[in-house]
């Protein structure tokens, strides 16, 4: 796998039922680094089952998944969950959120699975907060927070522990169009700013318009959208 490129897919193929068609039916993509690109499609087509192969959260029929230079086939269980926590960041449109954290202990909460220590802990998501224009939230309860606010922490926390590749499905889902706006805009720059590579599956024109590129997935092919 070139050094240019962060996720492979070669001919991926996923079924629930041996007797229907397959979820994914021979996928083949690259996401080069440091690329933010954007999925759309119709609803059903596979989109989340595509993000959950690329984390390794479900298995592939047939094909290959290769993320950071890594075939995700020959990991066991627990090298797989250890893959996660280092090199991946999660977006969900359910913030999850623990409300019995503070914004500073959800942001941190990468950060100590991997035996960061408490100062520079506390340095990365005081710096990561600010990033989202949530510097002084640190000591917050998520229950003070908005929507907007609760979903910035999430990105923060996704964030803030450098993943090669952030994964988000439709994080703006939930929100009213104003704060989905702010927080698509958010999300976009700190992954940029971050320099790691990203995936976003949205319904939303808005949302993939922050992308640097925009695909069409149809459960077997992914193709470039030319926008004007």
């Amino acid at each position: 796998m070139p050094d240019t490129e962060l996720v492979r897919l070669e001919g991926v193929r996923r079924r629930y039922r041996p007797d229907r068609a397959p979820v994914l039916d021979g996928v083949s993509f690259v996401l080069p680094r440091g690329a933010y690109v954007a999925i759309i499609g119709e609803s059903g087509v596979g989109k989340s089952t595509l993000l959950n192969v690329i984390a390794g959260l479900e298995p592939v029929d047939e094909g290959r998944v290769l993320v950071a230079g890594t075939d995700l086939a020959g990991l066991g269980d627990a090298a797989l969950a250890d893959f996660r926590r280092r090199s991946l960041g999660f977006v969900f449109q359910a913030f999850h959120v623990l409300p019995y954290l503070s914004v500073a202990d959800n942001v941190a909460l990468p950060l100590a699975l991997l035996g960061v220590a408490a100062g520079e802990r506390a340095t990365r998501v005081a710096a990561m907060l600010a990033v989202l224009g949530l510097a002084g939230a640190e000591s917050r309860s998520p229950k003070e927070l908005s929507g907007g606010e609760l979903q910035r922490v999430a990105i923060a926390r996704a964030l803030v522990h450098r993943p090669a590749l952030i994964l988000a499905d439709e994080p703006t889902g939930n929100l009213d169009p104003a704060t989905a706006a702010q927080v698509q805009r958010a999300l976009a720059g700190a992954v940029r700013a971050h320099g790691g590579g990203g995936l976003l599956i949205t319904h939303s024109a808005a949302a993939a318009a922050t992308a640097d590129r925009i695909y069409r997935f149809d459960g077997r092919s992914l193709q470039p959208v030319t926008t004007d």
